[in-house]
């Protein structure tokens, strides 16, 4: 049985969750439910990003401290994915000691290995501000779309950029053009790295969805280039290494070293030996983030991880979710088209939120959230078709028989249908088709309807007591496994199905309901929703407090 290793992206601890960042954060803690569920050792791990200049820049906006406004969203973000069930082995932050510990430890066995070296260039400077601003402090407009953009990149053509090829370049912090002056930096070979970067691509593009494939491609093509590991920041980790005081670790660098940071942690308070779980091999690695993180992962990661430990398990299958767009455009807080996570949990279900963006979760194109759509699939999937399956199958015994189970009389075609189903979600979860999973699993939820209606139990209980068993025999097993296959989807409507019928649902196989219980009092398994009900101006960001 497989070691599964899943890291999901850090989120800038800068401002609150948006719907984006949850559509592509959301699969990684499907795949740790199933992986556990189907007898896998899984280690899951993520964590806040608190060094990225944003918080800085947003800091210097606000006037307060740093430390302050990351501090603030990690808690935010920590609250947010307790609420929404994720299931992280470890959450954690890059401000703790362990982190700093491991990425100093990292950057030494680097520069052992002669990756590391210095660079004297000019670098932008605003004499108004007076000091050097780093890439994400300065926009300008994109040389190849022309659009604006950051220092580092352009998140509209997604071309990762150098400050020196923006044109027309402003400090963001006070709006003054920049000046160019020498600065010394620390520099990663990357350049050395990228054969064995190619031959990692070569090997695992297999399993890798288009856009991966084409955005690694596409830089390989390019060819790679050094990469500066520091940056003229105050705030950040401090580099192990003299003549570096006002630099700290560029965080590019320091982030992805997060996944070791916080697996080592993970794998010590779970009892694991984390350099033997992540030198197996048996071990598969899966990376689950946003579009706009590829190339960190199928790139810098693996030439970072190469370089510090050539045996470590490499980023094999690489989950990158496209965007979540609102009314056909990418979400910005300046359009006014941005939903945060915290506004969903506001006014909808957890288990609701999740089955929406696991069906339509964007996987190979963009999605785009529309609030009527929500609602339609809420009450016609989960209301109209699952709860539905449930309540009028056990609602009918505990109304009619005292809420008494009959003994499992199985169908033929019903166990093939629930054996086949296990077998073909199964294979989905692997390879991380969440989305193609979810669909098929409401097509087991329509399968089991069909079923009730043709044999009519409600007729049956008037005429034919033993086919009237045997057919609510069928259909308990239906919702017994509707409930366990859709654990990793919705787990908290699995708990509440399986202390109802009796099963244990910890492994991905099907189960059978305890004929034994008695079931009198059924709950509503989920509400309807209501349009004229929903506000969703509720749960918006407030102003920061520091």
């Amino acid at each position: 049985m497989k070691n599964i290793f899943i890291g999901g992206a850090w989120p800038y601890a800068n401002n609150s969750l948006h719907i984006g960042h949850f559509a592509a954060l959301l699969p990684g803690d499907v795949l740790a439910r199933f992986f556990r569920k189907n007898g896998n050792q899984v280690l899951y791990v993520s964590g806040s990003d608190c060094h990225g200049t944003p918080i800085t820049v947003r800091a210097n906006k606000l006037g307060v401290n740093a430390k302050d406004i990351a501090s603030h969203y990690d808690n935010e973000f920590r609250k947010n994915f307790e609420d929404l069930e994720f299931s992280y082995d470890l959450y954690t932050n890059t401000m703790t000691k362990e982190h700093e510990n491991v990425v100093k430890n990292n950057l030494k066995i680097i520069n052992n290995k002669g990756l590391f070296y210095t660079k004297t260039e000019k670098e932008d400077y605003c004499e108004n501000c007076g000091k050097f601003i780093s890439d994400r402090e300065i926009k300008g407009i994109c040389p190849i779309c022309g659009a604006e953009a950051d220092g580092d990149q352009c998140d509209k053509c997604l071309t990762t950029l150098t400050p020196s090829e923006l044109k027309d370049k402003t400090c963001k912090l006070c709006g003054h053009k920049t000046v160019l002056k020498d600065n010394t930096h620390l520099y990663f070979k990357l350049s050395g790295c990228e054969q064995k970067v190619t031959d990692l691509f070569e090997k695992y593009k297999k399993y890798w969805r288009p856009t991966t494939v084409n955005e690694t491609a596409k830089y390989l093509k390019e060819g790679l280039r050094d990469r500066a590991i520091t940056r003229s920041l105050n705030w950040g980790i401090e580099l192990p290494f003299d003549g570096f005081d006002d630099k700290r670790v560029y965080v590019w660098i320091e982030a992805v070293m997060g996944y070791l940071s916080a697996g080592e942690q993970a794998a010590k308070n779970l009892g694991i030996n984390f350099e033997d779980f992540m030198h197996d091999k048996n071990t598969t690695s899966y990376y689950v983030h946003g579009k706009d993180n590829i190339v960190f992962h199928t790139i810098i990661l693996p030439a970072l991880l190469g370089a510090i430990d050539e045996n470590i398990s490499m980023p094999e299958r690489i989950i990158a979710s496209e965007y979540v767009n609102m009314g056909g455009d990418k979400m910005s807080k300046s359009k006014g088209n941005l939903i945060t996570v915290n506004t969903l949990l506001a006014n909808f279900d957890p288990d609701s939120i999740r089955y929406y963006f696991c069906l339509n979760n964007p996987e190979k194109r963009d999605m785009n959230f529309d609030l009527a759509d929500y609602i339609s699939i809420h009450n016609k999937h989960l209301v109209g078709g699952y709860g539905n399956f449930v309540n009028r199958n056990l609602s009918f015994l505990a109304k009619k028989f005292e809420g008494k189970l009959p003994a499992l009389n199985l169908d033929a075609e019903v166990k093939t249908v629930v054996e086949k189903t296990y077998k073909e979600i199964k294979e989905l979860f692997i390879n991380g088709e969440i989305k193609e999973a979810t669909t098929k699993l409401y097509d087991y939820v329509q399968y089991a309807n069909k079923y009730y209606d043709t044999n009519e139990p409600w007729v049956l209980a008037k005429t034919d007591l033993e086919k009237f068993n045997k057919v609510t025999s069928n259909c308990l097993y239906l919702i017994a496994n509707m409930a366990n296959l859709y654990e990793p989807i919705m787990p908290k409507r699995t708990k509440i199905v399986s202390e109802l019928l009796g099963f244990n649902s910890n492994n991905f196989e099907p189960v059978v309901y305890d004929a034994n219980k008695t079931v009198c009092n059924v709950p509503l398994l989920f509400q309807r929703i209501e349009e004229d009900k929903v506000d969703m101006t509720k749960g918006a960001e407030a102003t920061f407090q520091s």
